[in-house]
């Protein structure tokens, strides 16, 4: 089991920061149910994602490639996010394709980021992530963690996080893959539903597939703790 920190710890996983996290995705969510409904918004991305469509086809496995590149790059990079194509992607293909790419992107992803800490170790790992952050949970999982532990901590933290610290403690890499794409697979679908949601303009659906992701999320954070 994870042992507690204190509550004054720099490397808390504390509950207030836990709800603006969940506060801030409800926010996002709303405001793009609020961009859903101009229709001068919704038309002027309608032509955009038909200008993306064209090229797509005329080109659908470079096009392909280049949506699980940009996934796979999500998944390392945190300031880097492949959901602002989902729409594009959800466009050209449906949805049904979309999260198979998508899936597909970010286990490749989370791949990465287990080689990353397995083969270059934990300065390569710090750039990636924060010194607090590895800290926290570089000698609390370890070789032995429970499958189940790990599960949760790949619910809750951004993929590069848990995949970077399981390849540096050089946890088992087959329980790794298990426990990612299961993890990836209901957000892969949530994204997908989200953009979905967004070009057919249902605003609800939208703010309800947010709201459902942020309480999982935060959820996974407080078990975690």
């Amino acid at each position: 089991m994870i042992p507690e920190t204190s509550p004054g710890s720099e490397t808390d996983v504390g509950q207030p920061s836990v709800w603006k996290r969940v506060l801030l995705l409800i926010l996002l969510c709303v405001g793009l149910a609020a961009l859903a409904q101009s229709d001068a918004v919704h038309n002027r991305l309608l032509q955009v994602l038909g200008l993306a469509e064209s090229l797509i086809n005329e080109r659908p496995v470079l096009g392909m490639s280049v949506f699980v590149a940009a996934s796979a790059l999500s998944a390392i990079l945190a300031f880097f996010s492949s959901a602002i194509v989902v729409p594009a992607a959800v466009h050209a293909w449906g949805a049904p394709i979309t999260m198979l790419l998508l899936w597909t992107g970010w286990t490749v992803g989370g791949m990465g980021t287990y080689a990353v800490g397995r083969w270059l170790g934990r300065p390569v790992v710090k750039a990636m992530i924060s010194d607090a952050t590895l800290d926290q949970f570089e000698h609390r999982i370890t070789t032995r963690a429970p499958f189940g532990l790990v599960l949760l901590f790949q619910f809750a933290l951004p993929s590069e996080v848990p995949g970077s610290v399981l390849g540096l403690v050089r946890y088992s890499f087959a329980k790794y893959m298990a426990a990612l794409t299961i993890t990836e697979l209901p957000y892969a679908v949530g994204t997908v539903y989200l953009g979905e949601s967004f070009l057919e303009q249902r605003t609800f659906l939208i703010v309800g597939i947010g709201a459902a992701g942020a309480i999982v999320s935060a959820w996974a954070l407080i078990r975690l703790r």
